[in-house]
């Protein structure tokens, strides 16, 4: 008897591609929200570090310097200062009521010129300002935030950042 082995490469193929592409495609979902994360987090970074400089070289918004100049207890933060970032970490904090995954984001930072804690509190709310700002401009998604960015969204995560940790 002989054995008929037309098709048989054919229908192997078919199975082989067809598992290939389920793997592509399960494999996509991860690998886009792991990208989507990582430009956030690119994003913050890049902001954090448009706060320092903004913070370290004393440059602020008119009617932000006029208060300075007239509080003084802030006259000290319209001089120049060098701020480090030490790390910014990232904590889980479950669905929004967007039901988009909620992050937690927290800078931890140090600089020497700064003593009080209000001038800590200050270049914080500066330094958190603006790395929810740059993810909002990143994703494109500033009009769907208050006017301190808070939360800044992403297409699957909201992010709210912490107070920032200054570290001796």
């Amino acid at each position: 008897m002989k054995i008929d082995e037309n098709g048989q490469i054919t229908v192997e193929l078919i199975l082989l591609l067809s598992f290939t592409l389920i793997t592509i495609i399960l494999l996509s979902n991860t690998i886009s929200d792991a990208n989507e994360l990582n430009i956030a987090m690119a994003s913050a970074r890049n902001g954090a570090f448009e706060g320092i400089s903004s913070n370290g070289l004393a440059v602020y918004p008119k009617e932000t310097f006029e208060n300075y100049s007239k509080d003084h207890k802030k006259q000290q933060m319209l001089n120049m200062k060098n701020i480090h970032i030490i790390k910014i970490t990232q904590t889980l904090k479950g669905q929004d009521s967007f039901n988009k995954t909620r992050i937690q984001l927290k800078v931890y930072a140090s600089s020497p010129q700064l003593k009080t804690k209000e001038e800590k509190v200050s270049a914080g709310d500066r330094i958190n300002y603006n790395l929810r700002k740059s993810i909002t401009n990143s994703f494109k998604t500033e009009n769907i935030t208050n006017r301190l960015f808070n939360p800044a969204f992403s297409n699957k995560y909201s992010f709210t950042t912490a107070n920032v940790e200054w570290v001796e």
